[in-house]
């Protein structure tokens, strides 16, 4: 009979290994978890934090050494805790949940934008580990919150291009705006993309205008994982089982919602906002 700890599904309780400093409201959380060592680029867990809640996180880190990781920034009481916590403190963890990126093409660029650079690391790790030599935009508002600066810089060189809000490091306006550059100027056969909605949509809306294949990683209110609540529902889609990641196909179906509206804890429908 086949051990009920290893299934996906069930909680396994994890000691913290080592805690990194990204930003000021920003850490990442390594752990050491057989089931995240085998999971795909995209892929996410749900990280319980004892006596307050339980959320789903993506893996900042696949490490085949055993030690994976996620990347919290603190906006509400349970990544708050997160944030506080240190190695030797313990989390429950759920997972590998959901579905991954699939590399396609020769020439990828990658389009990230504030904590979303923590799913699409693995994936520029993944490509780089296939021979490929993807361009990778990292966007933030202001150059203090460019996370994995120094691991992107030295895994792509100057295929690493970043983009600031507020113009201190890189690009000057959002990471959108300089997709659509790079979009016009470059023979790209496949973007993969993860951060804010909106931006999202903004650059999903000009690979399509280019005929590009995209993959976006959507963020809903996951609540079970496994596909039972509804919580996180997009059209006839379940983020947390038929994504998190989306193709260009899906996203037509949902494009009235992907970008407008969302699912608030409650079940209220509300605006997507930046």
């Amino acid at each position: 009979m086949s051990d009920w700890r290893m299934r996906p599904e069930a909680v396994r309780v994890r000691r913290i290994v080592g805690v990194e400093r990204e930003t000021d409201d920003i850490r990442t959380l390594c752990f050491r978890d057989e089931l995240c060592s085998g999971a795909s680029p995209g892929q996410y867990v749900m990280i319980w934090v004892p006596g307050v809640d339980e959320v789903p996180m993506s893996l900042s880190t696949i490490g085949r050494d055993g030690v994976s990781s996620i990347t919290v920034r603190a906006v509400g009481e349970a990544t708050r805790t997160l944030c506080g916590l240190r190695p030797g403190d313990r989390v429950g963890v759920r997972g590998p949940f959901g579905n991954c990126f699939t590399i396609v093409g020769i020439s990828p660029l990658i389009v990230a934008g504030g904590t979303g650079v923590a799913s699409l690391k693995p994936l520029a790790e993944a490509m780089k580990g296939r021979g490929l030599g993807p361009t990778f935009i990292s966007g933030a508002r202001s150059s203090d919150q460019l996370l994995f600066r120094g691991r992107l810089e030295r895994l792509l060189g100057d295929r690493l291009i970043l983009s600031t809000d507020d113009g201190s490091c890189g690009f000057r306006g959002f990471a959108s705006e300089c997709a659509f550059r790079l979009i016009e100027e470059q023979p790209f056969d496949a973007v993969y993309t993860c951060g804010p909605e909106l931006m999202m949509v903004s650059v999903f809306d000009a690979a399509e205008g280019r005929g590009i294949p995209v993959q976006a990683s959507l963020e809903r209110y996951i609540k079970c994982g496994v596909g039972l609540c509804g919580s996180c529902a997009i059209g006839p889609y379940r983020v947390c089982k038929d994504g998190p990641v989306f193709t260009s196909e899906q996203l037509r179906i949902v494009r009235d919602e992907f970008g407008h509206r969302r699912m608030d804890p409650s079940g209220r429908m509300v605006e997507v906002g930046h």
